[in-house]
């Protein structure tokens, strides 16, 4: 592998420890967004930054990754919306390929849909029904894990797809929701815990 030059992102950061440091730094609550009394972590600044944002998918890659550094995973799954903007780059990362999943009616061949109850209501996620071949093994990348039930949602449609989910890696865990539940005995890798 050809070495990095030094004004790139550094992503040999497997403890993730620069990773947190760059989210800590850059990452912004908004009070009151989307309603009265939710902490919205505004992420734009961190992506907006060439050096930190790939020391994040970096470090959000290595969830992909077994201990001595190989990719272990087929596929890289991102979730509607700020999912897609960290899966496809860690993807990239680790020579899978990038599958999207979508809110309902926005892919345009045979899906399987799942529906879903979040921290504002309920909500239906789709994925392309060739998206995941069977026997791939899946890493699922999100912003945040809050409730859990996106990542259960995207978890069972990788399953319906005849997918093995091996993991499970974002941004930011809210600790003081039940998403670590969720996540049912997945490895999960989380940059950052709020």
């Amino acid at each position: 592998m050809a070495p990095r030059a030094e004004t790139g992102p550094d992503v040999s950061d497997p403890t993730g420890d620069l990773a947190r440091a760059h989210l800590d730094r850059l990452i912004i609550d908004v009070p009151d967004y989307p309603e009265a009394g939710v902490v919205f972590k505004d992420i734009t600044p961190l992506l907006a930054d060439h050096v930190a944002f790939g020391s994040v998918v970096g470090a959000l890659a290595q969830a992909g990754r077994d201990a001595s550094g190989a990719t272990v995973v087929d596929k890289v799954l991102g979730m509607e919306a700020r999912g897609f903007i960290l899966a496809a780059p860690v993807a990239l990362e680790l020579g899978a390929g990038f599958v999207p999943v979508r809110k309902a009616g926005k892919l345009p061949r045979a899906t399987h849909s799942v529906s879903y109850s979040l921290e504002y209501g309920e909500a239906t996620l789709e994925v392309h029904r060739d998206g995941i071949s069977p026997g791939d093994r899946v890493l699922l990348v999100d912003d945040v894990l809050a409730t859990g039930g996106t990542v259960a949602a995207t978890r069972e449609l990788v399953e319906r797809c005849g997918g093995t989910c091996v993991g499970v890696a974002v941004l930011m865990e809210l600790s003081f929701l039940p998403g670590r539940a969720a996540v049912d005995g997945l490895p999960l890798r989380a940059l950052m815990t709020v």
